[in-house]
């Protein structure tokens, strides 16, 4: 593929991104690459409502093809939340360091039994041909009473992965890219591009 743009502002995501995708994609865009690209109002009940939305909207904005995913974390002994409103947890531009704050505070009272928490993430790819298709990734761990690790970005250095000794942000960007929700859905989407460009 020539060009893919991933809906994001994130460099971080676009990173992880990019190592996935290495060798397929020409020229990856994200979001800040095209000014006049308009924000999405994020108001869908699900992974799925969010992550769609963003990329048919960056899709017709830009007559290119979109890559948006819409991910978060999804803690048991919160009922679900912070979920949809993971970025915005604790306000509608918090930083990574407030959200964490936040999650430490409301998990604070909980034994670890109920610390038991998930990263979902749901990739949608529309195409300006019409297509659109749907990748999901899930990641189970739970959520520590402090922060550990320099890597990654988000809830990464309170979440300890099942079966290892790690978080998210102890991990390299090879190893997380291998395991991660986002990584999951990106190996999907890598295998649905590479088909789709024999065609």
């Amino acid at each position: 593929m020539n060009r893919l743009l991933v809906a994001t502002r994130n460099r971080g995501k676009l990173m992880e991104i990019k190592a996935v995708l290495d060798g397929l994609v020409d020229q990856l865009l994200c979001s800040t690459d095209l000014p006049d690209l308009p924000e999405t109002v994020e108001d869908g009940s699900t992974f799925v409502d969010n992550a769609l939305k963003k990329a048919r909207e960056a899709c017709q904005a830009s007559g290119l093809p979109v890559l948006a995913d819409d991910s978060g974390l999804v803690v048991d002994g919160l009922d679900g939340r912070p979920g949809v409103l993971s970025a915005r947890f604790a306000g509608p531009d918090a930083s990574d360091a407030a959200n964490n704050r936040k999650l430490m505070a409301e998990l604070a009272l909980l034994p670890m039994a109920s610390r038991k928490a998930a990263f979902v993430c749901v990739m949608a790819f529309v195409h300006p041909d019409g297509s659109e298709q749907i990748f999901q990734g899930v990641v189970s761990g739970r959520i520590l009473d402090g922060l550990r690790g320099e890597g990654g970005f988000g809830y990464d250095p309170l979440f300890l992965v099942d079966g290892s000794q790690q978080t998210m942000a102890e991990l390299s960007v090879e190893e997380k890219n291998h395991i991660s929700h986002r990584g999951q859905a990106l190996s999907a989407f890598r295998v649905y591009l590479q088909q789709r460009e024999q065609r």
